[in-house]
């Protein structure tokens, strides 16, 4: 018997490995699965060794960094 696929999240999910994330991100493999150890991303595994995470919540470490005039 197949699974069903799940419609709600994983239909839009764009699913990454930690050397693809370092490398688009110019951080080190080390730092990615840091984020992961330390919560500020959720890493998904497949299987016994793959490990995926979710590109839209990479990107959502993004953060504007304050201006003196207001224009970040």
């Amino acid at each position: 018997m197949r699974p069903t696929p799940r419609a709600s999240n994983t239909a839009l999910r764009s699913l990454s490995t930690i050397q693809q994330v370092a490398t688009a991100n110019h951080v080190s493999e080390r730092t990615v699965r840091r984020w992961i150890a330390s919560g500020l991303i959720t890493g998904y595994r497949m299987g016994p060794r793959l490990i995926r995470l979710d590109m839209d919540e990479v990107e959502r470490l993004l953060r504007p960094i304050p201006t003196v005039g207001g224009v970040a």
